[in-house]
């Protein structure tokens, strides 16, 4: 949870910086509306004209990309669009899952060795299953079959791990796809918008900036669009593998420790 808490916690600092920039923009334009308002110079038609800039600016960056993804065209922006929806949903719900399935294995490790040493294996036993995360439930199917023998503990550890590691990569093939769809699509529609802008030329047999501008604009938005949303997504992918890889790691050290006391509990 601290992780989640982390992201949060950064989002909002950049949510606060934006305002903050906002506002630092709009400071001067205030500024010279009052001055001119002051000034006995000035008419009223030019107050009237020094307003809209103002205006304009209160949208910043955030309507910026609003109004060039309107630009782009609905039936090629709403594909991309729904990738990176998708995709970033898929993300979030595999970083809470994996930062709720973490486990503190020293503890868990320890916690086990002594309720070993006072119950047995059934208290050990209950300690797995009273801890969540996949490295307690690796443990609890090892520790079941501890009467069958050490050489059978260790391939239910191994066997269940892969199970485990399974869960924790579940949705990647398609947060993978998302990265790879969303570019595809905005170069679909370059390629797509470069011909209508061909189209229109030879339309009108003469090269003309207004005539190839509305094909080229789609051209271009949708490519930034796609790449923009790719480059997101991969962010949060390579911050999902890295978790799933510190994970995996802690599992099979912890996997080798507990053989570790399972082999000293046998001895006694």
């Amino acid at each position: 949870m601290k992780k989640v808490f982390a992201i949060l916690s950064i989002l909002a600092i950049f949510n606060f910086g934006s305002t903050l920039k906002v506002a630092a923009q709009n400071a001067p334009a205030k500024a010279q509306v009052t001055a001119t308002t002051d000034s006995a110079a000035v008419t009223d038609s030019t107050q009237v004209t020094e307003a809209p800039p103002a205006v304009a600016e209160e949208g910043g960056m955030h309507k910026g990309l609003k109004q060039k993804f309107i630009e782009g065209g609905a039936g090629w922006m709403a594909p991309i669009a729904f990738c990176l929806i998708v995709g970033l949903a898929l993300c979030i719900e595999r970083i809470m899952y994996l930062s709720l399935s973490a486990t503190n294995t020293k503890k868990l490790l320890t916690s086990i060795e002594e309720e070993w040493e006072k119950g047995g294996v059934n208290a050990a036993l209950e300690v797995c299953r009273n801890t969540r995360g996949p490295v307690a439930s690796i443990f609890y199917q090892g520790l079941s079959r501890y009467d069958e023998g050490i050489d059978v503990v260790e391939k239910s550890v191994a066997s269940y791990g892969g199970v485990q590691l399974g869960l924790l990569e579940k949705n990647l093939t398609w947060i993978s796809l998302f990265i790879t769809i969303s570019p595809s699509l905005g170069f679909l529609g370059t390629v797509i918008g470069m011909i209508q802008a061909f189209d229109k030329i030879q339309q009108v047999g003469d090269i003309s900036a207004t005539v190839v501008a509305g094909g080229m604009k789609v051209a271009l938005l949708t490519t930034v669009f796609g790449l923009i949303v790719a480059m997101i997504l991969q962010v949060f992918f390579n911050y999902i593998l890295t978790l799933i890889e510190g994970m995996t790691n802690d599992m099979e050290d912890s996997s080798i420790s507990l053989l570790d006391i399972i082999v000293k509990q046998s001895k006694k």
